[in-house]
């Protein structure tokens, strides 16, 4: 009887093996495909920024929000567009600002209001994206260290990841 028990549970443990190798071998098929990229002067090449992390260094809860400005850049020959943007925690948001001064956002964390953007930035332009912080987002049991991050999501999948930190007093 034990010897059955030993076999059943190998052709299950088989059976989830072969699963999840399966599964991971099709996702890379067409996770990475730009077939459906637009086809007009598009880049397959990424965002960046000068600077991609910022300490506020202690912050006080009574005294609110704080903020900070990014400037991202295309830096190549063809257009970029900037179809996602997210937060990783609800308290903090995230605005593109346009050249000519106009916003779009506020942007947040997924499932929890906008994320679709699809901005277009051309060769050689710039935005600032406007990360907006609130410490009393958590209430009290928000004080501490916190960490949190913004993903940029271009059309080609590619992602530029900006950082914010503070220590968080009463």
């Amino acid at each position: 009887m034990k010897t059955k028990t030993i076999i059943s549970i190998l052709i299950v443990i088989f059976f989830i093996a072969g699963l999840y190798i399966w599964g991971y071998s099709t996702k890379g098929g067409t996770a990475n495909s730009v077939q459906d990229a637009p086809t007009l002067n598009i880049s397959n090449g990424s965002l960046v920024a000068a600077e991609k992390f910022y300490d506020f260094g202690a912050i006080s809860m009574k005294n609110g929000e704080v903020a900070k400005e990014f400037t991202i850049t295309n830096p190549n020959d063809g257009d970029i567009i900037l179809s996602k943007v997210l937060t990783s925690c609800m308290c903090t948001n995230a605005y593109i600002v346009r050249p000519d001064g106009s916003m779009k956002g506020p942007f947040g964390m997924a499932g929890h209001g906008a994320s679709s953007i699809d901005e277009v930035i051309k060769a050689g332009e710039n935005r600032i994206v406007r990360v907006i912080f609130d410490p009393n987002a958590h209430g009290p049991a928000g004080i501490g260290n916190i960490d949190r991050f913004i993903s940029l999501t271009d059309t080609s999948g590619n992602t530029l990841q900006l950082e914010i930190k503070a220590l968080v007093t009463p």
